[in-house]
């Protein structure tokens, strides 16, 4: 017995056992079960992530209106008057009495929107002295839900 174990142990150059036929993987059946299971999984986190997405672009397009709104107010006290682009927040406008310009400007880059498109300026505005706005998803005019413009004083 303990010969037969010594040679078990010692002898590398034995060949090691075929594998019977029912070991030898998955069957097409177990593969396509775990597919399954994955793709189901996916679409459940993909239904609860994609919908707090748009709640994120809005919420991040109101915070960058309301910066430009406390932008657009220095510039006022600055200059007695509200500017008529949004560039004059980073840079006098030409023509502008530069010495009224705060050094570094009122915002250092204006921000697009979420939707990488540049946000609107109005000035006057609908219900104010100026209106600062995003055409929102869809990029156009108008819309409603998810799609709907994002204007300053909005809640």
């Amino acid at each position: 017995m303990l010969r037969l174990l010594l040679a078990l142990f010692t002898s590398f150059d034995r060949p090691l056992p075929e594998p019977r036929d029912e070991e030898q993987g998955f069957t097409l059946v177990e593969l396509m079960v775990v597919i399954v299971i994955i793709g189901l999984l996916a679409t459940v986190v993909l239904i609860n992530v994609l919908p707090s997405q748009d709640r994120a672009m809005t919420t991040k397009a109101r915070a960058d209106i309301a910066t430009l709104e406390q932008a657009m107010e220095m510039y006022r006290l600055d200059n007695f008057t509200y500017p008529s682009d949004l560039n004059a927040l980073v840079a006098p406008a030409p023509g502008a009495d530069a010495s009224r310009f705060r050094s570094g400007g009122y915002v250092k880059r204006l921000p697009d929107d979420p939707w990488r498109r540049p946000y609107q300026l109005a000035v006057p505005g609908k219900a104010g002295p100026f209106d600062i706005y995003s055409l929102g998803s869809d990029g156009s005019p108008g819309g409603s839900d998810d799609k709907a413009d994002i204007f300053s004083g909005q809640n």
